[in-house]
C-alpha cells in the first residue's frame, strides 16, 4: 500500500509516528489521513498552540502536552513513544519564537550554537535533534497528497487574470522566498503590489488591498531550497476570506508544494467568494 509520495522508501508503517503538532487544521488533517490509513499516531502537542480536539483523541499515556521551547521534553517524549519517525504540522505562532517560549536546557543550548536566529534554523536545528535520536522526520506534506494545489484553475473555467501579469508575479514571489523575505506576492500588470515579511499572509493581502490595483494577482511560491519537513506553504479558508476583504480576487499557488487545507471545501468557499485559485509549475 503507498500511504504517501512524499514518504521515504524505509518508512515502517508498523512502528508509531510522533505527530508534533501546532495550531488550526493542518494537525488535524494530517492525524486523520494517518489513522485512516491505520498509521499508529502519538502526540507531541503545544500548550495554547494545538488544538483541545485533537488532544482529547489521544489516550493520555499517547499524548505530551509541552510549552514552547520545552526541546527536552519533546525529545525524551519521541522516546518514550518508540517512535521510528516523526512528522512536524502546524504552525506554530510566529511570535513566540522570539519571545513568551519557555526554553529547557536543552533549548538553551541549541540555541545558543546558533549563528542566525529565525524560523528556518530553529526548525532546522528542531529536525537535527530529533534526527540524531535515529527518527526519521517525515516531509510535513505526508499523507496530505489530496490537499496539494494541482496545475491549472482549480475553481473551474479559463484563467481570469493576464497570464504576463501572472508569469510576473510568480517571477517576484520566487525571488522574494530565495531571499528569505517571505513567500508571497501580490503584483499588478507588471507592478509588485505588496511583499510579505514578517507579518504574515494577511496583513499583506490586506494592505495591498487598500491600494485598490487594477485585477491584483496573489502569488505564493516556494524557496529553491525548501525544507519541506518543516516549512510547507499553506492556503485555507481564512486567507480566502482576507482575499474577498481586500477584493483581490486571483490566488497563484505552487502545484504540488502548496497545501489547500481542506482543499474540497476551500475551492468551494472561493467559488462563492468570486476568487479563483490557480495552480502554477
Amino acid at each position: 500500500m503507498r500511504y504517501s509520495r512524499f514518504l521515504p522508501v524505509s518508512f515502517d508503517p508498523a512502528r508509531p509516528v510522533a505527530l508534533i503538532a501546532g495550531k488550526e487544521l493542518y494537525p488535524k488533517l494530517t492525524l486523520d489521513s494517518m489513522r485512516a490509513a491505520g498509521i499508529e499516531v502519538r502526540l507531541i502537542g503545544f500548550e495554547g498552540e494545538t488544538r483541545d480536539d485533537v488532544v482529547a483523541s489521544f489516550a493520555e499515556n499517547e499524548r505530551v502536552v509541552i510549552k514552547v521551547g520545552q526541546i527536552g521534553h519533546m525529545l525524551k517524549a519521541i522516546r518514550r513513544f518508540q517512535a521510528a519517525a516523526a512528522i512536524m504540522v502546524g504552525q506554530v505562532t510566529p511570535g513566540r519564537l522570539f519571545k513568551g517560549i519557555h526554553p529547557d536546557g536543552k533549548a538553551v543550548l541549541m540555541m545558543a550554537q546558533l549563528k542566525k536566529r529565525n524560523a528556518e534554523t530553529i526548525f532546522g536545528a528542531i529536525v537535527t535533534e530529533i534526527e540524531k535520536l535515529g527518527v526519521t522526520v517525515l516531509d510535513a506534506r505526508s499523507f496530505l497528497d489530496h490537499h496539494l494545489a494541482d496545475e491549472g484553475a482549480m475553481t473551474g473555467g479559463e484563467l481570469l487574470v493576464d497570464r504576463d501579469a501572472l508569469e510576473h508575479g510568480v517571477e517576484i514571489a520566487r525571488e522574494v522566498a530565495r531571499l528569505e523575505i517571505g513567500q508571497s506576492v501580490v503584483v499588478s500588470k507588471g507592478t509588485v503590489i505588496a511583499v510579505e515579511a514578517f507579518e504574515g499572509t494577511d496583513e499583506m493581502l490586506l494592505r495591498a488591498g487598500l491600494l485598490g490595483a487594477t485585477q491584483p494577482i496573489f502569488v505564493k511560491a516556494v524557496r529553491p531550497d525548501q525544507d519541506f519537513r518543516f516549512d510547507v506553504p499553506v492556503f485555507g479558508d481564512r486567507t480566502v476570506e482576507v482575499m474577498k476583504e481586500a477584493n483581490i480576487k486571483a490566488a497563484s499557488l505552487q502545484a504540488g508544494s502548496t497545501l489547500i487545507l481542506d482543499k474540497a471545501a476551500v475551492i468551494g468557499q472561493a467559488r462563492s467568494a468570486g476568487v479563483q485559485i490557480y495552480g502554477y509549475r
